[in-house]
């Protein structure tokens, strides 16, 4: 730390990624592949959303009305990560959890299934797969179902990755690769006179600079790029609670799959990990990022999962955890260059961060060779929220 009243300035490099979750460590990972010198800032690596994350890779099941373009994206990424997740496996040498699991969707009471049907018939019309199944071949599939359910369906091409995982397996890499992450947060972006983003004082007060600068710093990029001119990123914290479980000792525990129930009206889904661990989630809250579980979010998790699995009564509580994903007005990405010389964004990826991880990756790569995007970008042009007057 610089003493009280001086300044320091660190000798420039070639990227600077602000922010460490699992999106900004993928940024960081593939600028050090491209052969550009790359430096990290974030107080708590991985201690954000991606912490609170569930890993579903689910672009049927997470597919909703009016959201085409994200399912376009969240298709083309779930494609891609099988390679992907060997990719990551591969360079850090460590196992990050990717399992083909497909997903069991079921409805609790008969609004319910209308509902879930309603949904099927868009998802289907996308050319998604979905399967339904009557009620005796659901509990086939999942033993464990509850008396009370009104209708299923099957997805097979949905599957799961541990995201804690995942982001060890991302320092790892980034660590072999000889990458630095200073422990302190970004206060503010620095400008050069002709108003291009050069780098970015901490809260310490140093200066790092740099020749491009990545923003990915989640729900905080907003705030971080408001004072420049003719950049808009209108990103916000929308708060999500999960509850995980320990269900190493139940008899039943053992594989990894999912259920994700419609619990008169209300959306929960219950994912195992082969370890053991169980994880019911999520809440979506437009609240900023407090961190706090609270009596009403857990005692709802709790109560729609006990309906569809009441099997769960049995297991003890591992952990609550409470972070906020970073929204966007669309519920698309921000990702690419900006208009803004040496700015670049990679945030917005709300509730999808860790399924678009991959086609993420793929999107740094060309951005780090400057190339131009894969057209499935578009929707998430970084400079779409940016008005005339602005630009």
């Amino acid at each position: 730390m610089p003493a009280k009243g001086a300044m320091m300035v660190l000798s420039g490099t070639d990227v600077l990624v602000i922010g460490h979750g699992v999106v900004g460590a993928i940024a960081a990972w593939r600028a050090r592949v491209a052969g550009l010198a790359v430096t990290c800032l974030d107080p708590h690596p991985g201690a954000g959303a991606s912490y609170a994350a569930a890993g579903m890779l689910a672009p049927v099941t997470e597919a909703d009305f009016g959201e085409h373009d994200l399912v376009r994206l969240n298709v083309a990424s779930a494609a891609r990560w099988p390679a992907f997740a060997a990719e990551v496996e591969h360079a850090s040498g460590m196992d990050i959890g990717f399992c083909t699991s497909g997903i069991l969707s079921v409805a609790y009471d008969v609004g319910d299934a209308q509902q879930l049907d309603r949904l099927c018939q868009v998802q289907r019309r996308w050319g998604l797969e979905v399967e339904e199944l009557a009620v005796a071949g659901a509990r086939d599939r999942e033993p464990l179902l509850g008396p009370r359910i009104a209708g299923a369906y099957w997805v097979p091409g949905d599957h799961q990755v541990d995201p804690r995982a995942l982001h060890r397996a991302l320092r790892e890499n980034l660590a072999r690769l000889g990458v630095t992450t200073f422990s302190v947060a970004a206060a503010r972006l620095l400008t050069d006179s002709a108003g291009a983003v050069v780098g970015a004082v901490d809260t310490e007060g140093v200066t790092h600079l740099a020749d491009r600068v990545v923003v990915a710093a989640g729900h905080a990029t907003r705030a971080l790029v408001a004072p420049l001119e003719g950049v808009e990123a209108p990103t916000r914290a929308v708060k999500g609670q999960i509850v995980r479980l320990d269900g190493r000792d139940a008899g039943w525990i053992g594989e990894a799959r999912i259920v994700r129930g419609l619990v008169q009206q209300r959306p929960v889904y219950v994912v195992w990990r082969p370890s053991g661990e169980i994880i019911i989630g999520a809440t979506s809250e437009e609240l900023p990022d407090d961190r706090q579980s609270t009596v009403g979010g857990v005692f709802g998790l709790l109560r729609d999962a006990r309906a569809i699995i009441p099997g769960l009564d049995e297991l003890p509580i591992a952990e609550l955890a409470a972070r906020a994903r970073p929204g966007s007005p669309d519920n698309l990405p921000l990702l690419g260059q900006t208009a803004t010389p040496g700015l670049i964004l990679a945030t917005g990826h709300y509730r999808n961060g860790i399924l678009l991880a991959a086609l993420t990756s793929d999107a740094c790569d060309a951005i780090f060779a400057q190339r131009p995007l894969d057209e499935l970008w578009s929707t998430a042009d970084p400079m779409r929220f940016c008005t005339k007057e602005t630009r």
